[in-house]
């Protein structure tokens, strides 16, 4: 038996969530079954174990991904493990295993400004409609997405008539906390927000909902562009909130700073998973969430919710969790620890193996 993972969708630089979600789901499985990599930049490589199996293969965007399959099958491929769902199927005589993370930007469609234009217009005339979707998965022996949620609504919406795998996403070993004890920050309130600043995501609520509790200082992680840190600025000044711009951390420094953190924030409107809550559940800081239903789902009993878009709720809700912030704290490092790479790593091994 001859298993792949494409491996072509880890980001050369730094990672993004599905970036993340490929390189360690592969280092993981790779200890428990022979699997080759497939990559098409020797600097994919490393993001995966040293010395692994692997093969190169063209851009996943480039027009030769409509011949990957019958070159996979050349070279005797029994099984492919996808992190995204849009590899390569035409002529296929594999199993076909796709990923779906999220159906977020069928409610919320603005690509992400990083895209080229002609993939910005393709990303809005993709989501326009499911159809495209299931056009991608019908090629799928079997569908794999890293929530319950967005399982049930991938059902809801009849995408895939293949069985559908939940294989969470999980906190890398790196975030997981020592012995040593936080040192929470005494002078302010320390609220984090980890993320983009796409319209969805409504830091606009955090910003407002920072200024209505005592000492709150917000600290926005990922990197922003100037534009959207000058509306955010305008916004904080005129609701004297304190806002602190880091434009992106390395995962030391993030580390750092969630230690001295009370609480993670995050006011979106829709989500895939939420990696960000449970990086700070692994170092035992909970968290103040949308009430939608991934949160509920991932969060549980080590987070405060509010409804989306009410900053009163959310400052509300900050200051319930600040008061009740021991409990919240040990029921967040609970709940991080049923999260791990090796537990999904064994799911899709299970999974693969059912289809070979």
């Amino acid at each position: 038996m001859s298993i792949f993972f494409d491996a072509r969708f880890i980001r050369v630089g730094h990672h993004d969530g599905i970036s993340r979600f490929a390189a360690n789901l592969f280092g993981e499985v790779a200890k428990l079954m022979p699997i080759t990599a497939i990559v098409s930049n020797p600097a994919q490589l490393q993001h995966l174990p040293k010395g692994c199996a692997h093969i190169f293969e063209c851009e996943v965007d480039s027009p030769r991904e409509l011949g990957f399959a019958r070159r996979m099958n050349r070279r005797g491929a029994s099984v492919i493990f996808s992190p995204m769902q849009t590899t390569g199927s035409i002529g296929k005589k594999f199993k076909l295993i796709l990923t779906v993370h999220d159906l977020i930007y069928y409610r919320f469609r603005t690509p992400p400004k990083h895209f080229s234009p002609m993939v910005r217009a393709i990303w809005r005339l993709y989501h326009l409609s499911y159809q495209p979707q299931r056009w991608l998965l019908r090629s799928a022996d079997a569908v794999v997405t890293v929530s319950h949620t967005t399982a049930d609504q991938i059902a809801e919406q009849k995408l895939t008539v293949a069985p559908v795998r939940v294989i969470s996403n999980a906190v890398e070993e790196v975030f997981r906390r020592s012995s040593t004890a936080s040192q929470i920050h005494q002078d302010s309130v320390r609220l984090v927000y980890m993320g983009t600043f796409m319209g969805y995501k409504d830091v606009e609520t955090l910003v407002r909902a920072s200024a209505l509790v005592d000492r709150a200082e917000l600290h926005l992680v990922s990197s922003i562009d100037q534009k959207r840190k000058v509306e955010l600025q305008s916004l904080a000044g005129q609701a004297g909130a304190r806002v602190v711009f880091h434009e992106g951390l390395t995962d030391e420094k993030y580390i750092e700073l969630l230690d001295t953190a009370a609480l993670t924030v995050s006011a979106s409107r829709a989500e895939g998973f939420g990696i960000p809550v449970i990086e700070g559940f692994a170092r035992g800081v909970p968290a103040v969430l949308t009430d939608i239903p991934v949160f509920r789902e991932i969060a549980a009993e080590a987070a405060v919710f509010f409804a989306a878009g009410d900053a009163t709720g959310c400052a509300e809700a900050i200051v319930e969790a600040i008061d009740n912030r021991e409990g919240l704290s040990a029921s967040a490092v609970r709940r991080s620890s049923e999260f791990s790479w090796q537990k999904s790593a064994r799911d899709l091994a299970d999974l693969i193996e059912t289809l070979s």
